[in-house]
């Protein structure tokens, strides 16, 4: 049984690092292998399976999680991230920081992976946390709840807006009631889940590779302009892919605007950039940038690893058929297309790990019933998004994500990501639910 394999390996996979303290990355790949061999897959496909989970997750990503995080070593040595964090402090007060910090994040989601976002904004929170002497999750939580909910909910961000031509939905009405319901997802999974943890709950380690704690003076720190630019240049470059896709799809540019906008060129070139307008025109030499890439490499080679082996583990789920097991018990529900769309999606994502593909994957298999019972192809489609953001786990790479870049123990990840994946689902199924009975 597909359920009790996977039952299995979670659990194989949590004893092995909560009782045996076993590295993250030697875990999953043990767990994958796992896994496989239950759904009665060959050794050799399992091990096929795990290597090429392996190379897509760790490829996709590569790109995007090295230059982000050289990007975000070079604000924070460079003073770049504290100047952004005290314009922010400054022109909205500690007060409101906070509320900055999810607006910024809220932009920041529309147009980026989960993942990339993560790796932009990560530094900038940190920072802004020392500026105002508040504790790390107090920005941290509300920050990724944002970005998480944007990925699934709104486009024109790439897995909405594919989930959306599924259902052959209207991407201008989606957005306009993806947003409502986003934001009150945001609010209550953000800012007031946070309240409900003591502040030392909420302060945690830093990385060391990741940020510096050098109080930089006025004169060392380079402009606001300057700063924002090398934080917002990667945004800049997918918001223009975006708007060309969207409204000249046939236009001669797109294959400049489709290179530049991917996640990796944008970061490959805000690099570059970088290395000029916070570096050499600072005075600072390349051997000092250099050691600040590097000190960025290192500081994030194990969290590309079990990134890695997270994406092993997936593809095992994938290459056993566990997806379309699920698929066939849910084809044949008679409850409500939005709540079965839901209910697929979620069921995909605690199941497989990836959002993205549990989203179109529920889209899929709803399609035909949405078509034919006139359901709102808008609505089915927020549904699914809903349905495919929560309840993360150890099967998905945002979960490590936010493990390693927080510095979180698996007890901790549990209580913060994934809870607050888990009411951004069901808030989002909520505000679908309703709007349903006015469309």
């Amino acid at each position: 049984m597909p359920f009790i394999s996977v039952t299995i390996g979670v659990l194989l996979l949590l004893v092995l690092m909560m009782v045996f303290k076993l590295n993250a990355f030697i875990s999953l790949i043990l767990s994958s292998l796992a896994v496989g061999l239950l759904e009665g897959m060959s050794p050799v496909a399992v091990m096929t399976s795990i290597q090429n989970g392996l190379g897509s997750s760790a490829g996709s990503l590569m790109l995007v999680i090295i230059f982000g995080a050289a990007v975000g070593k070079l604000l924070t040595d460079t003073g770049g991230a504290q100047r952004i964090a005290l314009t922010m402090v400054h022109t909205f007060g500690k007060k409101h920081v906070q509320a900055a910090a999810v607006v910024t994040a809220i932009v920041v989601g529309i147009a980026m992976f989960f993942e990339t976002g993560v790796v932009v904004l990560i530094p900038l929170v940190f920072s802004i946390a020392m500026v105002a002497e508040v504790p790390i999750l107090y920005i941290g939580l509300p920050v990724i709840a944002a970005l998480i909910t944007m990925h699934g909910f709104v486009p024109p961000h790439p897995g909405p807006t594919a989930v959306a031509e599924i259902f052959h939905a209207n991407i201008g009405k989606t957005l306009m009631l993806g947003l409502p319901i986003a934001i009150p997802a945001i609010v209550i999974a953000g800012p007031v889940y946070t309240k409900i943890f003591k502040k030392d709950f909420l302060e945690v380690e830093i990385p060391k590779a990741l940020y510096t704690e050098k109080k930089f003076t006025e004169a060392e720190m380079p402009s606001f302009f300057l700063s924002i630019l090398s934080a917002t240049l990667p945004i800049i470059f997918i918001f223009i892919k975006t708007i060309v896709e969207l409204v000249w799809p046939n236009s001669g540019i797109r294959s400049l605007t489709d290179f530049i906008g991917n996640a990796g060129t944008a970061l490959l070139i805000t690099f570059v950039v970088s290395l000029f307008t916070l570096g050499f025109s600072r005075g600072r030499h390349i051997k000092e940038l250099m050691d600040s890439f590097s000190s960025s490499v290192s500081g994030i080679a194990m969290i590309l690893l079990i990134i890695a082996g997270g994406g092993a583990f997936k593809q095992v789920l994938i290459d056993s058929h566990i997806d379309k097991y699920i698929a066939h018990l849910m084809e044949g529900s008679a409850i409500s297309p939005l709540i079965l769309t839901w209910l697929i999606a979620a069921v995909l994502r605690v199941s497989l790990g990836s959002a993205t593909v549990a989203g179109m994957t529920a889209a899929g298999i709803v399609a035909p019933v949405a078509a034919a019972t006139g359901v709102s192809p808008e609505l089915m489609t927020l549904a699914a998004g809903a349905g495919s953001v929560g309840f993360s786990h150890v099967n998905d790479a945002g979960f490590w994500i936010i493990k390693e870049y927080f510095n979180l123990s698996l007890l901790k990840t549990f209580k913060t990501w994934t809870a607050l994946t888990s009411i951004i689902a069901f808030m989002g199924l909520a505000g679908v639910l309703l709007f349903s009975l006015f469309i």
